[in-house]
């Protein structure tokens, strides 16, 4: 029997790399010695950079780039061969990197994602894949273009420093000094995130609030918001707010389409991808998926619904072992994963559930894989 483990990392308490490690543990003990294949899975959002560069064998980049308030700071992206590198925004635009209160998404810029891109362009990669959730911005992805030399200009021709209180000041934009390089390269932009530029549910009113924006804030940031996308439709004939996505991480989602040519896709999709998922299950019996907690946002772009439907498509039973299920956690048997069992087996405090967790885990996978066993066993039975 083939096995193959493609779990999320479970938050605060177990990697993937460890989730792997303890599930052949378990396999051995219940089955004997089988052969097991694993691979570092991330939805897209935090955490995609190590685990794609950890299942693609690739390295890290590192590169000293502007933060979201114009303080240099030091970022890293990933290379996976010398024609594609994976960047997460949030690494030089991400709101951890401001202190609480200082968060004011009138000031903060994405200048220091572009430059994660120039970097890239100089070292020769082509196929660039973005990841862009957890952004501290709401700049509308100027900082970004700026930095690779698209301009934003007021009514006196001035240059605008590319920040969420210059939405409302652009008069014009200046794509005729932009890194030509962007032509002959494929960008694709991570999300998940559905959100128009503007609107109720747009950028602003959706995601302002939680980046430090007052509802003052918000209605000056949403006005500067319309602004920039009427000039874009001036502009480019491209209304953004027809475009599912643009309104992610505070309009960057808009800048990379509009400017860079970008191809919105799944988080999750682009992640299997680029790890080559399908080929991985070649010749698999069985793949072992899960995350932290599972329950109906599983759905929605999420690890456990990306490996279930791959593996489902190629034919390949799944199944998944989680921390613990919520509301509609069976949900995510329509999307190729057939049942679910947890690591948590008596009522117990989330702290001691953290503190427990590889013991928990392996207990659980012995559970699993036991009853797998017992599966194997009536069908061969009934031959």
């Amino acid at each position: 029997m083939k096995l193959l483990f493609a779990s999320d990392s479970f938050k605060g308490s177990l990697s993937s790399e460890q989730t792997a490690v303890l599930l052949k543990k378990a396999a051995t003990e219940v089955f004997g010695e089988t052969e097991c294949g694993s691979v570092p899975v991330a939805d897209g959002g935090e955490g995609t950079i190590d685990a794609v560069i950890a299942a693609e064998h690739g390295e890290r980049i590192e590169v000293e780039v502007y933060s979201p308030l114009f303080e240099r700071i030091t970022a890293c992206y990933g290379k996976l061969d010398e024609n594609r590198a994976v960047i997460e925004m949030a690494a030089a635009s991400g709101l951890p990197l401001i202190q609480r209160n200082q968060r004011n998404p009138l000031y903060t810029t994405t200048y220091g994602t572009g430059e994660l891109i120039r970097d890239a362009l100089d070292k020769g990669f082509r196929d660039i894949s973005i990841a862009i959730g957890g952004s501290a911005t709401n700049d509308g992805g100027m900082g970004c273009a700026r930095a690779l030399g698209v301009r934003f200009l007021d009514k006196t021709g001035r240059e605008l420093q590319g920040t969420g209180g210059d939405l409302e000041l652009v008069d014009s934009i200046d794509v005729t000094e932009i890194d030509p390089r962007i032509r002959d390269c494929k960008i694709t932009v991570m999300c998940d995130v559905t959100n128009p530029l503007t609107g109720p549910q747009g950028a602003t009113y959706t995601f302002g609030a939680q980046k430090g924006a007052t509802p003052e804030i918000q209605a000056k940031l949403e006005a500067g918001m319309v602004n920039y996308k009427n000039i874009i439709v001036r502009q480019f004939d491209i209304d953004p707010d027809t475009i599912q996505g643009a309104g992610a991480a505070g309009g960057l989602g808009t800048a990379l389409m509009v400017f860079l040519n970008g191809e919105m896709k799944s988080g999750i999709d682009s992640v299997l991808d680029l790890i080559d998922f399908d080929s991985r299950l070649d010749g698999v019996d069985l793949v072992v998926t899960g995350e932290g907690r599972t329950d109906w946002q599983s759905c929605f772009g999420k690890v456990m619904q990306g490996v279930g439907e791959r593996s489902r498509a190629k034919g390949v039973p799944c199944v998944g072992l989680s921390g613990s299920l919520g509301l509609d956690a069976e949900k995510v048997f329509d999307h190729g994963v057939e049942s679910l069992i947890t690591s948590v087996d008596s009522p117990m405090q989330i702290e001691e559930a953290i503190s427990r967790a590889e013991e928990l885990y392996y207990l659980a996978a012995v559970r699993m894989f036991r009853f797998i066993r017992t599966g194997m066993a009536i069908a061969e039975k009934n031959r």
